[in-house]
């Protein structure tokens, strides 16, 4: 009878285990970093997939960097996540040196393929990257849209920046004002956090701001376009392990059905329902495809 017993544990063990194994491969996992807008995308990403699909998804938030987020994918501890290109120059493969914003992405897209057997979705439609900005009522008042629209005014504006990009040869202040031709009257280096209540109550008149944080809707300040490129592109893109799309093909279809559809403003806003209005990322994320018509019954 022990014997008996020890041949039916041994079956039933083996039957757990053949359920788990199974249960694994039909849950997906999004890793979201620790800002809010990519808990937003993968609580977005999250509906839609169990709602098209039978497939069952967690999130794995609060991922400290992009180097945890590729080691992450690399032991399959997450299959899909948000990046922006721009990360190509954090030295994860070579690149070429270059702000324009097509190559980049072209980069992203064959480098994470090659070196890292993940495949770059298309851009979601905005980029989460440094910006210049003014208040909107001196936008409107002086026709402030390009950055370099500051130049006939910029002898008598006070500027205030990250402490950290105020201190960068390469690619901070010195060689900023230097690309735009700038001579601001003073530059003040402060915590990034508070630049934005800096601009909004008259204490500088332009800063370098963040383009999606919510905190440019709260102040009322108002982005303005780098039009001549200084800033490299962060284009907010989908990324997945290629195993997963073969293993799962209907995800393609699925995360390619956003390609293009959220701009800044967009992001911005729902990065405002979450961190200003203090609503659940879940909460936002049904709103915003329900209003989008994108839930099916």
């Amino acid at each position: 009878m022990p014997k008996a017993i020890n041949i039916l544990s041994a079956a039933l063990l083996a039957l757990l285990l053949a359920l788990s194994g199974c249960s694994s491969k039909d849950t997906i996992k999004i890793g979201a970093a620790t800002y809010t807008e990519t808990k937003i995308m993968a609580a977005i990403y999250k509906e839609l997939i169990e709602n098209r699909t039978d497939l069952k998804v967690d999130v794995i938030p609060d991922l400290l960097s992009n180097s945890m987020i590729l080691k992450s994918m690399g032991r399959d501890d997450i299959d899909i996540a948000l990046m922006y290109s721009g990360v190509i120059f954090n030295n994860f493969f070579p690149v070429k040196q270059t702000t324009d914003r097509e190559s980049v992405l072209q980069q992203a897209q064959e480098g994470f393929d090659r070196h890292y057997n993940l495949k770059w979705f298309d851009p979601l439609g905005w980029e989460n990257t440094y910006a210049l900005t003014v208040r909107e009522d001196v936008a409107k008042e002086k026709g402030f849209n390009n950055v370099s629209d500051l130049q006939n005014y910029q002898s008598e504006m006070e500027f205030g920046v990250d402490s950290s990009w105020m201190e960068r040869k390469q690619d901070g202040y010195p060689a900023f004002i230097k690309h735009y031709d700038f001579n601001f009257q003073k530059a003040y280096s402060m915590d990034v956090n508070l630049v934005y209540e800096a601009a909004a109550s008259k204490n500088v008149d332009v800063v370098l701001a963040y383009s999606t944080d919510p905190r440019l809707i709260e102040y009322k300040l108002k982005t303005l376009k780098d039009d001549k490129r200084f800033f490299p592109p962060y284009d907010a893109s989908m990324v997945a392990r290629n195993e997963i799309l073969e293993a799962h093909p209907e995800l393609n279809e699925i995360i390619d059905e956003l390609t293009g559809k959220i701009d800044e403003e967009t992001i911005t806003r729902l990065n405002y329902e979450v961190d200003i209005n203090n609503r659940s990322e879940r909460d936002v994320a049904r709103e915003f495809l329900q209003q989008k018509g994108l839930l099916k019954k």
